[in-house]
């Protein structure tokens, strides 16, 4: 029975599932089998689980979105192992176009990507049809992957070894690219390995507008991320029940309930702890007082851009030195909640 992967963003979590129904026939035929992070149990890690479903894969499905290109955790090291694994030969990477972006660049235009044409599956006038094309796609590559497991090696006889060099797997997400790297570092940074362009770069002054414009921008966007999670939580858990409350521009809280009782909940808002510039607080309750955190991120700059630095607090100082943008923001609060809820 093949693997297949789902990497995608929690922004298109709707869409997932749309097109995880119509693989059903392939998992009712027993063909195939699919995993996607929201089968992770509660007390597991995260990171090396998802890396040992990613390299058990026999497809991987790239659901591509401005939201998956904007991921640096679904672009940079998911993408980035599964086409390694890709022109190794080991698995089949899928590109499923789910809604219009700039996607025609290596790596994904050097496969032939779904539905038909490369045309956006939001673009098409019924989506059941788009997600078809994409099922049937699947199938081919399923079937001829069970085909050549079926039939390499002779009955009774150890299958051969192909006479190259092999390379040991990263064992988690973050090997899977350079370790600067990490999926949570703003694009361009310093820290994301870019310091030559740096260098080219003018640098600029950051207004006070410049800082509270970043700062109401990732904020929509980490609501919108909790809200899509949140939903994806209770679909893929028997006796979860969620509340997102957005209280005001500045405030959102979130809780977790298992069979009706609160096991995760935080608030999440815009702070400037009595200063000029504004912060982003994480606090592990949805009743906080304010002044009250668990986690501050603080807005800094490296004289070309904006971002995020986590104080530490939360995670024991580990991602003390992390340089976040709006979507590795969102990555990271939301781990925090998921931290609670495990425990």
């Amino acid at each position: 029975m093949a693997v297949v992967f789902f990497s995608y963003s929690h922004a298109d979590a709707d869409l997932r599932l749309q097109l995880d129904k119509h693989l059903a026939p392939l998992r009712r035929q027993g063909l195939a089998e699919g995993w996607y992070d929201g089968q992770i149990l509660a007390g597991d890690e995260l990171d090396p689980v998802i890396s040992t479903n990613l390299d058990r894969a026999d497809v991987i499905l790239l659901l591509v979105s401005a939201d998956f290109i904007n991921s640096d955790y679904c672009y940079s090291t998911e993408m980035t192992r599964a086409f390694e694994r890709h022109v190794a030969g080991e698995a089949r990477v899928i590109p499923v176009i789910l809604r219009p972006c700039d996607w025609q660049h290596p790596p994904i235009s050097t496969v032939l990507v779904t539905p038909k044409d490369g045309k956006p599956v939001t673009s098409w006038t019924n989506s059941d049809e788009a997600f078809t094309d994409v099922a049937k796609q699947v199938r081919k590559a399923v079937e001829e992957m069970n085909s050549c497991t079926k039939h390499s090696a002779a009955p009774n006889q150890p299958a051969a070894v192909p006479a190259t060099t092999v390379t040991a797997k990263p064992t988690t997400r973050e090997a899977a690219v350079p370790a600067q790297q990490h999926a949570w570092f703003a694009p361009g940074s310093a820290a994301a390995g870019t310091q030559g362009t740096n260098k080219l770069r003018i640098t600029k002054e950051f207004s006070d507008f410049d800082h509270d414009e970043f700062v109401h921008t990732s904020f929509e966007h980490i609501a919108s991320y909790f809200q899509t999670s949140l939903r994806e939580l209770v679909l893929s858990n028997e006796g979860i029940k969620e509340r997102f409350q957005r209280i005001d521009a500045r405030r959102f809280t979130a809780i977790v309930y298992n069979d009706g009782k609160s096991v995760a909940e935080c608030t999440i808002r815009i702070d400037s702890m009595g200063g000029r510039t504004p912060s982003l607080a994480y606090s592990n309750n949805a009743n906080v007082a304010d002044g009250s955190f668990n986690e501050m991120l603080h807005i800094e700059h490296d004289g070309h851009e904006l971002y995020y630095k986590p104080l530490g607090m939360a995670s024991f100082g580990r991602d003390g030195n992390a340089r976040l943008n709006a979507e590795g923001a969102a990555e990271y609060l939301w781990r925090l909640l998921l931290a609670n809820l495990q425990r």
